[in-house]
């Protein structure tokens, strides 16, 4: 009798239902040995050499994200969110030319403008959402990686995953993609033609804002992510295992909180729709949004946790209205169990494509009439 296949819920669920063989516990234990005993002839034939690379409670760890995204190479964890993302840049070679997404995650975009170019990479922006432009800016031969975020923060806007998977792969480049928004409970960019997916582990999938960290998922054990695998051992950007253990902890609830977190922001955001003290909502589960037929097509069972309003008032407006909030947390980052609030173009400073106007709303598990009720009368407090 052929045994029916378990839902990647139920797995995660159970951290792929690995108990400990000596003491039989349903949490494996955290593993923090840095050395591992050579064999009589000097072998290793654990397999575990030293800690930097090798540890337990990270392999583990891994393998649930792996399972999550359909990886067919596997998960590597870093110590954050950019190493990970770093550390496929650096697996370039110098003069390598790469087309990446105009609006991305900020902190990425600074490194790739100066860091980056050090290195000897040729960096070229463009909205990764326009096929066109995309294909435009790609050199067949030449460019090495599209780099593309989707939803892309803080706007939200949506990349068609396949559609640029071809654009690259006939270019003989690679796509990654930085799905930290999504999540693979929404989005699984390697199933869609991706060669490696990135997600700051930091966020919804640790789900807690207790742990910093970041991960990589490949389709392929090609060259290139074994090159990546070196970058991360040689220069030693690795996740620790009590910070691999929360993360484990973290993924097993993450399918219970998206669908919660991304049930409420669809809700915020058609009620804001409809708030007159804002302009404007950016969510891909909108059908005005122009990015949501794509979304629809290439995110199963929600369109994620992240919105952003745009305020009537200008910016003024906006920075009072968040100063405003009592439910919601005023405080950068997102994907946790409670609610954020920032205006990003304070923090982003010059250069942001991020509207003056513009707050990005993070959606915790809180009640939803509470969330809702929190903006309306911040939003309202400045208006008499």
């Amino acid at each position: 009798m052929t045994k029916r296949p378990l839902h990647p819920r139920s797995l995660a669920a159970q951290a792929m239902g690995k108990i400990d063989p000596l003491t039989k516990a349903v949490v494996p234990p955290i593993h923090v040995a840095t050395t591992y005993i050579r064999d009589a002839d000097n072998a290793y034939s654990s397999g575990f050499v030293y800690g930097r690379p090798d540890n337990e409670t990270v392999h583990e760890a891994q393998a649930v994200l792996a399972m999550l995204e359909e990886a067919k190479a596997g998960a590597l964890l870093f110590g954050s969110g950019m190493a990970a993302a770093t550390a496929v840049f650096q697996a370039l070679s110098p003069g390598d030319h790469v087309v990446a997404s105009k609006v991305m995650y900020w902190a990425l975009r600074a490194w790739l403008l100066t860091e980056a170019t050090r290195w000897g990479l040729k960096i070229e922006f463009v909205e990764t959402d326009d096929l066109a432009a995309l294909k435009a800016a790609v050199k067949p031969g030449i460019t090495k990686l599209i780099w593309a975020e989707t939803p892309s923060n803080p706007l939200w806007t949506i990349t068609d995953i396949a559609a640029a998977a071809e654009i690259a792969h006939a270019a003989g480049a690679k796509l990654a993609v930085d799905s930290t928004c999504a999540s693979p409970v929404h989005t699984r960019p390697l199933t869609l033609g991706a060669d490696i997916v990135m997600h700051a582990a930091t966020k919804v999938l640790n789900g807690h804002s207790d742990v910093v960290a970041g991960a990589l998922c490949a389709s392929e054990d090609d060259e290139f992510w074994g090159r990546v695998k070196t970058v991360r051992k040689m220069q030693g950007g690795i996740l620790g295992p009590f910070e691999a253990y929360l993360l484990m902890r973290g993924m097993r609830t993450l399918h219970l909180r998206q669908e919660r977190q991304s049930a409420s922001a669809m809700a915020l955001a058609q009620k804001l729709s409809a708030h007159p003290l804002v302009s404007r909502v950016l969510y891909p589960g909108l059908p005005q949004h122009p990015g949501h037929d794509i979304a629809a097509r290439q995110m199963q069972g929600g369109f994620g946790y992240m919105l952003s309003i745009q305020v009537s008032g200008g910016e003024q407006a906006a920075v009072a209205a968040a100063a405003r909030v009592e439910l919601y947390k005023r405080a950068t980052s997102l994907g946790g169990v409670e609610s954020l609030i920032e205006h990003r173009a304070s923090i982003e400073g010059a250069g942001s494509p991020c509207p003056p106007d513009l707050l990005r709303l993070s959606t915790g598990i809180e009640d939803v009439e509470d969330l809702y009720a929190d903006l309306d009368q911040a939003l309202k407090a400045g208006h008499g």
